[in-house]
């Protein structure tokens, strides 16, 4: 039981001060997990991998898999009711408000202020994440040793985005993206 509320706590911590949807909460739900060391930073990884592979929205899958990794289904159902509950709170809130909300300068100040932070937020994952998957390390202490495979991978893939948006003049679907990574990771792996 103790560990069920820890899960949920922690997941409704993440869920409290984290902006811009799932992947700006990846850095907070990656420093939580090292941290308690509920799972490896390769493990970490592939649920990434996995949580954008299943429908649903990152961050609670991601909550969902972690729980269910730690404390089974009861687990699962903590970590994710935890990560949720505040955006729901707070969405029901501004659905009462957003009218006579929006209109005050200090409401549009805090969202202007925000956006930037979930900028920043984004791009450091995506770089903690290169820095982990295609050169080896997870921190600048460690010696870089590249994956040539995992960056023959992204390079085709950033060649097969160059040449839709080039040939059809529209980005390739998100969904087709992953089906071929996957398909190139079955044959190159």
């Amino acid at each position: 039981m103790e560990k069920l509320i820890f899960l949920f706590l922690t997941f409704l911590e993440i869920g409290a001060v984290s902006f811009g949807g799932g992947y700006g909460m990846i850095s907070l739900i990656r420093e939580k997990v090292l941290q308690y060391g509920w799972l490896s930073e390769s493990d970490f990884l592939n649920f990434i991998a996995v949580s954008e592979s299943t429908p649903g929205p990152l961050a609670v899958n991601m909550a969902t898999f972690i729980g269910s990794s730690q404390a089974g289904l009861a687990g699962a159902a903590a970590a994710t009711f935890g990560v949720v509950l505040p955006s729901f709170v707070i969405i029901l809130m501004i659905a009462a408000l957003i009218r006579s909300f929006l209109k005050y300068s200090g409401v549009q100040a805090f969202l202007s202020g925000v956006r930037p932070c979930v900028v920043a937020m984004i791009l450091a994952t995506a770089l903690t994440m290169a820095g982990s998957t295609l050169l080896g390390f997870s921190s600048l202490s460690e010696k870089i040793s590249p994956d040539v495979r995992g960056i023959g991978l992204f390079a085709c893939l950033l060649l097969l985005h160059g040449l839709s948006v080039k040939i059809w003049k529209k980005k390739p679907s998100p969904i087709l993206m992953i089906l071929i990574s996957a398909g190139l990771g079955i044959l190159i792996y």
